[in-house]
């Protein structure tokens, strides 16, 4: 993809352990004595390194992907996120809010803009920054990507800086659609957090519009026909 540098010295999933940004090394250290059992770490991205669609959050919820592992497990935007994934065939199995719970995403991954727990769910400019450099790795290693979904405004700006392009050309809209070059288009939603959804600024109907267009541009898959074979992006067929 175009604004992605192919030759990062970054791998695409930070250090479990990452030392790069120390109020959230700090915030970690807490929550691993109080907590000692949970996961506390950088959460991995999950999901099919061969999907087409490329879902990108914020950041793990303390009580949620910080305790589990896995992105947006075991808090409610969870519930939303993975039960919409569920009907639009992204994703097989149930979704019982732990990482063993057999679910399985389908020509899908989802990762977030900043691998670890943030304090009030709320990053820092600087933590963002440096928390790119793996966001950049991850989209260059997605060689069938065709759709980005940020979910809120900060996955939206950290994917429009990832790809080097002005935010100003690419505004935030909920429902929004942005063709970002080399095939690929940027959608946005609000984010499915229990804040929004209890507000009534995002509703499940409003979230299913979003996942409606992507999947009539995402063509489904059977489930027997979303092996992850490498299949090379569209422009390079």
């Amino acid at each position: 993809m175009s604004g992605t540098a192919r030759g990062t010295a970054f791998t695409p999933e930070a250090p479990p352990k990452c030392e790069r940004c120390p109020r959230l090394v700090t915030y970690r250290k807490k929550n691993e004595l109080d907590e000692p059992q949970w996961f506390n770490g950088a959460v991995p991205s999950f999901g099919s390194a061969y999907g087409r669609l490329l879902i990108v959050g914020l950041a793990p919820g303390r009580n949620g992907a910080n305790r589990t592992g896995r992105p947006f497990t075991g808090d409610y935007a969870g519930e939303l996120l993975y039960s919409t994934l569920l009907k639009y065939g992204f994703a097989t199995g149930e979704y019982h809010a732990r990482i063993d719970d057999g679910l399985a995403l389908v020509d899908c991954m989802i990762t977030n803009a900043v691998r670890c727990v943030p304090p009030e769910n709320k990053p820092e400019p600087s933590e963002i920054s440096n928390c790119r450099p793996f966001f950049e790795a991850r989209l260059a290693s997605l060689r069938n990507l065709e759709v980005i979904l940020a979910l809120g405004r900060i996955a939206h700006d950290q994917t429009l800086a990832t790809l080097g392009k002005k935010k100003t050309h690419f505004p935030f809209a909920h429902g929004a659609r942005h063709e970002l070059g080399d095939g690929c288009a940027l959608y946005d939603s609000f984010h499915c957090s229990r804040y929004n959804t209890n507000t009534g600024r995002l509703t499940a109907a409003m979230f299913h519009s979003v996942f409606d267009a992507i999947r009539g541009e995402v063509r489904s898959k059977s489930v027997a026909d979303h092996a992850d074979e490498p299949r090379g992006r569209r422009s390079d067929r």
